[in-house]
């Protein structure tokens, strides 16, 4: 095997995982350019490997060591195009730090991606999982996605609507290893009212009286909420919200809202999303700490490694949680992130 000059052999993935959990790629190249990340991705096929597109490494749990090809997706960029009057189109390569994208539009007035500060990750894993946080998604302000389509070898421009996107779920997620998102296009305006629909953001502005608020603020407002229930991957590594948030049949939710009269709950006209934190935490799971792994004691949502915990030992941990949440209240948990090796999930 003659092996590129960009690629090297038996690369630790510790720090490129939030979890910090210890594996190594057998095989490593970084994707600075659209033909990079193709010449990597060739030296794969040529040689029958694996491939695995990493970005942030925030959303996934490393089941062990990946015996193929890490391409990590380190295409960057920022650039605003189109803008006209108080909007405007911007241009985000995929290997673009997500938080800072968000701080770059508040500061200079744009709003639409505010409330979405300090999701940890790329730019190119945010329409991967439709990322959401109070009141907005992803798909909101999307316009359009740059892919490298892996069936085809071609590149192609996806648009919002044909990215099926649903709650935690698109597309890309549905057809792991298929697309290869290099840049994506959010359409922001400086006048679009801000969205402050949840008690924890107009409970901030309450304590603080800013009389006229800013996209940085309102960035700045969830980056303080975010720090006082979630820990950052930097001091207790974690990959996040662990589960999403199930969503039952509307006549479900009612049967256990009348079982369970204080399950905080979202009612539709159908259906009614549960709040999966309150449901683990029901099961006296926050807080708790084995050898290596836990469940953080203010948020019931993340799990953590704490000492040298492996994939198995989270995967586990999550497995033992799932089993009480349903014997419990008959509601089912769904991970959001993916587990790699096993299943090649895309590894944003």
């Amino acid at each position: 095997m003659k092996l590129p000059a960009n690629i090297r052999e038996n690369v630790s993935l510790q720090a490129m995982n939030s979890l910090g959990i210890d594996v190594s790629a057998r095989w490593y190249g970084e994707a600075t350019s659209g033909n990079r990340l193709i010449s990597l991705l060739d030296f794969a096929d040529e040689e029958g490997l694996e491939t695995l597109v990493l970005g942030g490494g925030s959303n996934l749990v490393f089941a062990g060591d990946f015996p193929g090809l890490v391409a990590r997706l380190a295409i960057t960029g920022r650039r605003w195009e189109q803008v006209e009057g108080d909007s405007a189109i911007l241009v985000l390569g995929g290997g673009e730090n997500w938080h800072e994208a968000v701080l770059y539009a508040a500061s200079a007035g744009y709003r639409g991606i505010e409330n979405l500060a300090l999701i940890p990750g790329t730019a190119g894993a945010a329409p991967v999982q439709n990322i959401g946080a109070y009141g907005v998604e992803l798909k909101d302000t999307l316009v359009s996605v740059t892919v490298l389509d892996r069936n085809t070898g071609s590149w192609r421009v996806i648009h919002c609507e044909e990215c099926d996107f649903a709650y935690r779920d698109s597309v890309f997620k549905r057809q792991p290893g298929r697309y290869v998102i290099t840049e994506l296009r959010l359409h922001l305006s400086r006048s679009a009212p801000l969205t402050l629909v949840y008690a924890d953001l107009a409970g901030y502005f309450d304590e603080q009286e800013i009389p006229a608020l800013t996209p940085l603020d309102v960035a700045q407002a969830v980056m303080a909420v975010r720090r006082r229930k979630l820990p950052d991957p930097q001091q207790m590594p974690n990959a996040g919200s662990f589960f999403k948030n199930p969503v039952v049949p509307l006549a479900d939710w009612e049967n256990l809202k009348a079982e369970h009269p204080d399950m905080p709950g979202y009612p539709g006209p159908v259906t009614a999303k549960l709040a999966a934190a309150w449901l683990i935490d029901q099961c006296g799971w926050k807080g708790f700490r084995n050898a290596r792994v836990g469940v953080h004691n203010r948020q019931a949502l993340v799990l953590i490694n704490h000492s040298g915990g492996t994939g198995a030992d989270v995967l586990s941990l999550a497995e033992r949680i799932r089993r009480d949440v349903q014997a419990r209240f008959g509601v089912t948990l769904d991970m959001e992130p993916g587990v790699i090796p096993a299943g090649l999930t895309p590894g944003y």
